[in-house]
C-alpha cells in the first residue's frame, strides 16, 4: 500500500512540475529527493534549466535543438557515443547526471535489468500515440514502461549502381558479399563492417539462421563462410566506408542504412559520375531500434519528459529522417518526410519486409566466449 501511495505521489509531483515548467517557461529547476521525486530545494547552478542528453553522433537536427530550447527556455547539453558498449562502459565507470539516453533495444534491456532507468510517466507523453503500433510493446521493454522509440537503422548493402549494373551483379542478396563467384568481379572493392555481431549476423542470415544464433556449430558455419569470402574484401571498415563509397574507391559495402543515405547524398552533391544505391537483402537483415529513456541519475525528469514528448511530434521527428535517412517509427512524421525517402523500402520496409528483419539480443556468457574466439580466428587468418 505504501508503494502505491509513493508512486501516486511521485506521479502527481511530476505532473505539477511539468505543467508549472510549461507555464513559467521552464523556470527554476527542481532537485530530486532521495526517493527520486522532484523536491523543493533548488538544483545546483550548473544543472539549472539544463537538459543533459547522451546521444549518438549526428542524431538530432540542430534546428530541432534550437526549437526545443526556445520552446522550454532551457539549454540542451549533449555528450556523444559511437556505440552502445561505449555508453555502457562510461556509465559503469561512474558517469552520471544524464537525463535522457538513446540506446538500442538490447541495451535498453541491459539498462532495465541493472536498474539504471527511471520509469516513464505516460501521462506526460500524450504524443506517444504517434508511434506506429508495430514499434510499441517490444520484447526488451514490454508495455514501454521505460522506453520510447526514436529512430531505427537497417544493416544492409550499399553499392555503386553503375558498377553493379556493368558487372551484372545482384544487389538484393547477401550472396554478393559472401560468394566468390560474385566477389571475383569486385575483388578489393568490397568492405564489411568491423563488428563481430553485425558481420556474423549477415552470414547467419545468408545461411538461413537467426542473427541471434549462439550455437557453436552454426557460428562455425558462419565463420567458414566469412573466411572463404575474406580474401576478396578490401577491409573490415566501420568508419570510413561512407567516404570510400562516395569517392568511388569502394563499389560494394556492408553497412547501415543511414550511412548509405549519407553516401548517396554526398556523391550527388559532389557531382560524381556514378550514383550510390542501397537495398535490404532478400534473406533478411538486422534492424536496430534506438529509444529515448530516462536515466536514474538525471536531475530534470520534468525536462526529460518534455523533450521526449516534443520529439514525438511529427515535424520534429521527421527532421532526423530528412537529415540522415534514419528509419522513423512515428506515423505522424510521415507527412513531413521527403517523399523520396518515404518511398525507399530500405528505409521504410513494409510488413513483409519487417518479418525478415530481426533485432539483436544479448548473448549469454558462453555464447559470447564462443563468438569472441571465432572473431579472433576471422581476424587473424
Amino acid at each position: 500500500m505504501h508503494c502505491v501511495e509513493k508512486v501516486s505521489r511521485v506521479r502527481r509531483l511530476l505532473i505539477v512540475v511539468f505543467f508549472a515548467a510549461l507555464a513559467a517557461g521552464c523556470g527554476e529547476p527542481q532537485r530530486e529527493t532521495a526517493s527520486g521525486a522532484p523536491g523543493e530545494a533548488k538544483a545546483d547552478t550548473g544543472a539549472a534549466n539544463m537538459l543533459h542528453l547522451y546521444n549518438w553522433n549526428n542524431y538530432i537536427s540542430e534546428d530541432t535543438v534550437k526549437r526545443f530550447e526556445a520552446y522550454c527556455k532551457c539549454k540542451l547539453a549533449q555528450d556523444y557515443y559511437s556505440d552502445n558498449e561505449e555508453m555502457l562502459a562510461k556509465l559503469a565507470a561512474g558517469a552520471s547526471g544524464y537525463d535522457v539516453l538513446v540506446p538500442t533495444g538490447n541495451t535498453v534491456e541491459t539498462l532495465i535489468k541493472s536498474n539504471q532507468l527511471r520509469p516513464l510517466d505516460r501521462s506526460l507523453l500524450p504524443n506517444l500515440t504517434n508511434i506506429k503500433p508495430e514499434y510499441l510493446d517490444p520484447w526488451y521493454d514490454p508495455g514501454n514502461q521505460y522506453s520510447v522509440p526514436y529512430a531505427y537503422s537497417v544493416t544492409l548493402i550499399g553499392y555503386n549502381v553503375e558498377k553493379m549494373r556493368e558487372l551484372g551483379l545482384p544487389t538484393d542478396t547477401w550472396a554478393v558479399i559472401f560468394e566468390p563467384k560474385y566477389l571475383a568481379k569486385v575483388k578489393d572493392k568490397v568492405t564489411v563492417l568491423d563488428s563481430q555481431r553485425e558481420l556474423t549476423a549477415a552470414a547467419l542470415k545468408y545461411l538461413g539462421y537467426s542473427i541471434n544464433e549462439g550455437g557453436e556449430e552454426k557460428l562455425k558455419q558462419a565463420r567458414d563462410l566469412i573466411l572463404r569470402a575474406k580474401p576478396y574484401w578490401a577491409a573490415f571498415n566501420a568508419s570510413s566506408y561512407i567516404k570510400e563509397l562516395t569517392i568511388g574507391n569502394i563499389w560494394l559495402a556492408h553497412g547501415y542504412s543511414n550511412d548509405m543515405f549519407q553516401a548517396q547524398q554526398d556523391a550527388a552533391k559532389a557531382g560524381r559520375k556514378f550514383t550510390i544505391g542501397y537495398s535490404t537483402p532478400q534473406e533478411g537483415a538486422v534492424i536496430a531500434v534506438d529509444n529515448m529513456v530516462l536515466h536514474r541519475s538525471g536531475k530534470r525528469p520534468d525536462l526529460a519528459h518534455m523533450f521526449i514528448n516534443f520529439m514525438l511530434e511529427g515535424k520534429n521527428s521527421a527532421e532526423l529522417t530528412n537529415q540522415i535517412g534514419a528509419g522513423n517509427p512515428n506515423a505522424d512524421a510521415m507527412q513531413y518526410i521527403n517523399p523520396g525517402i518515404a518511398a525507399n523500402a530500405a528505409v521504410f520496409p513494409d510488413k513483409e519486409g519487417l518479418k525478415r528483419m530481426e533485432m539483436m539480443r544479448d548473448l549469454d556468457r558462453r555464447q559470447r566466449r564462443v563468438l569472441a574466439r571465432i572473431w579472433i580466428e576471422i581476424k587473424v587468418r
